[in-house]
C-alpha cells in the first residue's frame, strides 16, 4: 500500500499555450492526470538544476554562518601536501 503524502494547497498558474497542450497530451497517453504529469516535470527540474541552486543556497547559508575554508588557507595546506608527497 503506498504511502500517502501531504498536500500544499492547491496553486493557481498560467501556462503558455503550448506547454499545457503537451502537458495534456502525455497525461492522456499516460493514462495520468495534468497534476501527475506537472509533479514529474518539477521533480526532474529540482533533481537537476534546482538542486544546484538549493546547494548554492545551503553554501551561502553556511558561509554566513561562518563556516567554510580560507581559499589562502587552503592552497598553502595543498601546497604543503603536494611538497611532502614530491620529497
Amino acid at each position: 500500500m503506498e504511502k500517502q503524502r501531504e498536500l500544499s494547497d492547491p496553486l493557481t498558474m498560467r501556462l503558455p499555450v503550448d506547454v499545457l497542450r503537451d502537458i495534456e497530451s502525455i497525461a492522456k497517453a499516460s493514462d495520468r492526470s495534468r497534476s501527475w504529469v506537472i509533479v514529474r516535470a518539477l521533480k526532474y527540474y529540482l533533481g537537476g538544476e534546482g538542486h544546484e541552486v538549493l546547494d548554492i543556497i545551503r553554501a551561502r547559508e553556511e558561509l554566513a554562518n561562518g563556516g567554510g575554508v580560507d581559499a589562502d588557507e587552503l592552497i598553502a595546506e595543498l601546497e604543503a601536501i603536494v611538497k611532502g608527497q614530491a620529497a
